[in-house]
């Protein structure tokens, strides 16, 4: 809203105006109207007072407007406003006169009361959805037809001057300065909506001024401040000396500023709404908007428009709807359908390898169970004749030289992995026996896991003078081979003597943990690895303290990169990853960790894992997701083709179906 001076209708010197304004602010005292009660004062001007009054007779509440008899008034604004509202009695969209009181004093008119106040309240709260902005606006431009229509311009459009009924319908009102269109007085509005060429003490009236007024107001109900109206504009217009000077720098802010963009910025106005107050807001007369009737013609065609759009879209929407509920089956029922049917194979498949992971382990633990108990037999059979410190007897040699011959024959046979090698070691580590033959024969292996069983490897420098042997067979923790990089076990049984009071070595039998997996290695036939090598199994040593990766397709390939530090990195887990396998029995987005290694072991994987024993061992099955989803992708795409074409045929029948519409509507 403008501030308070600069609201007011500028049409008095500044002296009059002045003292009208003394005066009229010390008029409180109601007057007394034949037939009237007054209740309340609403409002004072610079011309008179407003009172809301009762009539006596039926109870009917109105507003009584009565002007003060002093020095400086000018009579002709009441004749002009009582006249003006007699003449246009007949619209809805004008105050409605009552009563006048020519002969009072002071003299007075009665006209409706309208219980919602001016728009200038309303306006308080904020700006109007833009709905009722061009509601509003569509009223005003109503009355304003009705009243150029009568040759009547008003002159004065302000928020002030729109008055709302109980039912928010608008009533124009105050025509104190109006003119009629064969006038050449001129006739001064309210600064930030009064047009430029207005702004002049010898204006000739014109209707484009109210055009003006009506491009400031709906721009004010929509962005909440009449266009231009800011701080330091007020400012500049506040220090004029004159109404003249004030009129004047009024003219050079329009002239100077670019046109008001705020309405530009509002969300919900559209460009024809814009463009309508854009045209009203022309700075040059010859280019605004040329009346009133013109105006609510274009809002009228705006709001046609808009109330014609529901038809419109039903019309399109109909088609649009059929061909999006086509669309919906084939991009959301189809989808649904492949989707379950997708979790329903990923299940089936992942059971299927739940149930291999765990044959695998079971049979992994089998295996070194069955191995461990011919080695504790051989034992045994070295405990009858037990070695001494440093050497064995032929016998012996021949003993074991004989098992490991019988053994790497009978082995391929029942399809199991040969042993990589037998060996024998006396009660302080030192090898004494190694077939195949070895140049470690001699050497001290008291520090490994498989000789003294503490779970760990113990470091060679020490003093392992007080380590002593295992007396329990086991499988020993993987150690790397120094050969080949690859991880290795050794199972390992202790040498008693005779009277099973000490024991006197330990017999052990090693073997790479590949081969030990190799004999239940599921792959698809001619699949090259690293190509599509789709599925297979690996071994994963969980325990905490050491958790990785000990076997995997990609290690069996690579054997001369094991070495490689950076690639036994890669070969670790984290204590989190290897306890989630411990945890889970199936992962239907696996992530290999050889991937960043390999290229062929990236994407998604279907899991399985199973525990071996109590090994700390994981056995895992995976299978590349995509390729087992195979089929359900052969689905999806025969449906997808199917779809596309019939929404390709429909979308071709319903354009040309349009296009008929349109013509005939045209």
């Amino acid at each position: 809203m403008a501030t308070e001076g600069l609201s007011d209708t500028q049409d008095q010197d500044e002296s009059a105006l002045g003292q009208s304004r003394k005066i009229s602010r010390q008029h409180l005292t109601p007057l007394r109207v034949p037939g009237y009660e007054m209740l309340r004062c609403l409002g004072e001007g610079s011309f008179g007072t407003v009172w809301q009054a009762r009539a006596v007779n039926t109870g009917k509440i109105v507003a009584v407007k009565y002007y003060t008899r002093r020095r400086g008034m000018n009579w002709a604004v009441l004749s002009r406003e009582v006249e003006r509202l007699a003449a246009l009695y007949t619209s809805r969209d004008i105050v409605e006169l009552l009563d006048v009181g020519w002969d009072a004093d002071p003299p007075y008119f009665v006209m409706e009361y309208l219980e919602h106040g001016s728009l200038a309240d309303k306006l308080r709260s904020g700006p109007l959805p833009i709905k009722e902005a061009t509601r509003i606006g569509e009223s005003i431009l109503r009355a304003l037809v009705h009243a150029h229509g009568r040759g009547i311009l008003h002159c004065d459009l302000k928020p002030g001057n729109v008055l709302l009924d109980a039912g928010d319908h608008v009533r124009i009102g105050d025509f104190g300065q109006s003119r009629m269109t064969n006038d050449q007085l001129p006739a001064l509005g309210t600064l930030f909506y009064m047009a430029p060429e207005q702004a002049a003490l010898d204006a000739t009236p014109d209707a484009r001024w109210d055009v003006y007024a009506v491009g400031a107001l709906l721009y004010e109900m929509i962005t909440g401040q009449p266009p231009l109206h800011t701080p330091a504009n007020v400012d500049r217009i506040r220090q004029a000396e004159s109404l003249a000077d004030r009129l004047l720098v009024y003219q050079q802010i329009i002239r100077d500023a670019d046109p008001p963009d705020a309405l530009h910025q509002i969300p919900g106005v559209d460009r024809k709404l814009a463009d309508i107050i854009d045209g009203c807001l022309q700075r040059d007369p010859e280019r605004r908007t040329g009346n009133a009737q013109l105006v609510l013609e274009q809002i009228q065609r705006r709001e046609q428009s808009r109330q014609q759009r529901p038809l419109i879209l039903l019309g399109f929407l109909g088609p649009l709807l059929l061909l999006l509920s086509m669309f919906w089956i084939v991009r959301g029922v189809v989808p649904k359908a492949i989707d379950a049917a997708t979790e329903n194979l990923v299940t089936r498949t992942l059971a299927g390898d739940v149930v291999s992971a765990r044959i695998l382990a079971r049979s992994v633990d089998q295996e070194l169970e069955i191995r461990t108990l011919e080695l504790e037999r051989l034992a045994a059979q070295l405990g009858d004749s037990p070695p001494d410190a440093t050497e064995l007897s032929p016998d012996r040699i021949e003993l074991l030289q004989s098992w490991k011959d019988d053994a790497d024959a009978a082995l391929p046979r029942a399809g199991r992995t040969r042993d990589e090698s037998l060996f024998l070691t006396n009660a302080a580590g030192l090898q004494i026996f190694r077939a195949p033959d070895g140049d470690t024969v001699g050497e001290s292996f008291a520090w490994r896991d498989y000789f003294h069983g503490l779970g760990r490897e113990l470091d060679p420098a020490d003093d392992l003078s007080d380590v002593r042997p295992r007396e329990t067979s086991g499988v020993s923790v993987p150690f790397r081979s120094q050969n080949t990089g690859q991880f290795m076990v050794a199972i390992a049984a202790p040498v008693w003597n005779g009277d099973r009071s000490q024991v006197v070595g330990l017999l052990a039998r090693t073997l790479h943990l590949s081969d030990l997996l190799n004999q239940w290695e599921v792959r698809h036939e001619g699949d090259p690895l690293g190509a599509s090598n789709t599925r297979f199994l690996a071994l994963v040593d969980t325990r905490e303290e050491r958790a990785m990766l000990l076997d995997h397709p990609w290690l069996t390939d690579h054997l001369a990169e094991l070495h490689d530090q950076d690639v036994q990195e890669q070969l670790r887990f984290n204590a989190a990853k290897s306890a989630n396998l411990v945890e889970q029995t199936h992962d239907d987005r696996y992530q290999d960790p050889m991937r960043r290694q390999d290229a062929a072991y990236q994407g998604d994987w279907l899991a399985a894992f199973a525990p071996v024993g109590d090994t700390g061992w994981v056995a895992v099955v995976q299978e590349r997701r995509d390729v087992a989803l195979q089929p359900i992708d052969r689905i999806r795409q025969v449906f997808v083709n199917a779809g596309l074409t019939s929404l390709l045929l429909i979308a071709t029948m319903f354009a040309v179906l349009w296009y008929l519409m349109q013509r005939a509507t045209r």
